[in-house]
C-alpha cells in the first residue's frame, strides 16, 4: 500500500512538471513573439536590478569595509543571493498572485483541468524577462569569485553549485508557503513579499551589520540565512552567523529539503480550505 501511495505520488510529480512546461513554454512562444518588445524589457529589468548593486558600490566609495567585509566579499554574498532569488522568483514568482484568483474566483478554473493547481499557477503568466536578475546576479557573482583571495579545496567548488540550488530551493519553497498563506488572507501579497523580495535583499549585506536577534530569526525561523551566509562563511574563512558548527556549510540542501516538505504541507492545507467565491 505504500509502495502504492509512492507511486501515485511520482506520477502526480511527473504530471506536474508535464503540465509546468506546456504552460510555461505556451508564455515563452507568446513572449518571444515580440522579440524587440522582451528585449528591451528584459535589459530594462537587468539594469533596474542592478541598482541594487550600484547603492552598493556607492557604500564602498565612502568606505573600505561594510560589517568587517571587503567589496569582493559583500559581491559574493550578493551574487550568492541575486541568483538563487532570480531563479525560484523565474520558475515559481507568479504563485505570488494566488491570492488575486482567490479574490476574484478564477482559481476555479485551475481546479477543474486535469493538472495539479501549484504547477498551474506556478507557470501562469510566465515571465522570461525574469531571466534579468538571474543574468545580473550571476554576473556579480562572477565579479567576486575573480576578485576574491579564496584558497579553493574540492569541497568548496562543490559548495557553489549546491548553495545556488538549494538557495533556489529555500526561495521557492517561502514563495509557495506565501501563496499557501494566500488561501486565508487573500490579499497577503505584500506580506509575502517582505519574506521574498525583502529577504533577497536582507542576504545582500554581511550577517554582521544586523542585530542577534533578526540573525536568529533568519536562521531558526524562516532558514534564508542558508541560502548564503552559512555557506559563505565556509568560503570566506569567516566567522559563522551566532557561532554555528562547521558542518552547517554544508546543511544547505538539508533545510532546502524541510522548506519544501512544509510548504508543500501548507500548500496542500491551504488548497483544501478553499470553498470558492461563493458567487
Amino acid at each position: 500500500m505504500r509502495e502504492s501511495g509512492v507511486r501515485e505520488s511520482g506520477v502526480r510529480a511527473l504530471e506536474g512538471v508535464r503540465a509546468y512546461g506546456l504552460i510555461a513554454g505556451m508564455w515563452i512562444r507568446s513572449t518571444l513573439a515580440y522579440r524587440v518588445s522582451f528585449a528591451l524589457t528584459a535589459l530594462g529589468g537587468l539594469v533596474v536590478t542592478g541598482l541594487d548593486f550600484v547603492a552598493i558600490l556607492l557604500m564602498f566609495a565612502q568606505v573600505d569595509v561594510l560589517g568587517g567585509y571587503t567589496l569582493p566579499e559583500v559581491a559574493f554574498l550578493y551574487g550568492l543571493s541575486a541568483t538563487s532569488f532570480g531563479i525560484a522568483d523565474l520558475l515559481i514568482g507568479s504563485a505570488e498572485r494566488l491570492g488575486r484568483r482567490v479574490r476574484d474566483g478564477s482559481l476555479d478554473t485551475l481546479l477543474v483541468r486535469p493538472a495539479p493547481v501549484l504547477a498551474q499557477a506556478a507557470a501562469d503568466r510566465f515571465a522570461l524577462r525574469r531571466l534579468g536578475r538571474v543574468t545580473q546576479g550571476a554576473l556579480v557573482l562572477g565579479y567576486a569569485l575573480l576578485a576574491l583571495d579564496v584558497d579553493w579545496t574540492p569541497a568548496k567548488v562543490l559548495l557553489l553549485p549546491l548553495t545556488l540550488v538549494s538557495g533556489a530551493a529555500i526561495f521557492g519553497a517561502v514563495f509557495v508557503a506565501g501563496a499557501a498563506f494566500q488561501f486565508v488572507a487573500q490579499d497577503a501579497s505584500e506580506a509575502q513579499a517582505a519574506f521574498t523580495y525583502g529577504g533577497q535583499t536582507l542576504l545582500q549585506y554581511p550577517p554582521t551589520v544586523f542585530g542577534k536577534e533578526l540573525v536568529r530569526g533568519v536562521t531558526f525561523i524562516v532558514p534564508l540565512a542558508f541560502v548564503n551566509w552559512v555557506p559563505a562563511a565556509h568560503v570566506l574563512g569567516r566567522p559563522y552567523p551566532l557561532g554555528l558548527p562547521q558542518w552547517t556549510a554544508f546543511a544547505p540542501p538539508l533545510v532546502a529539503a524541510g522548506c519544501c516538505a512544509l510548504a508543500g504541507l501548507a500548500w496542500r492545507a491551504g488548497l483544501r480550505s478553499y470553498r470558492s467565491t461563493g458567487s
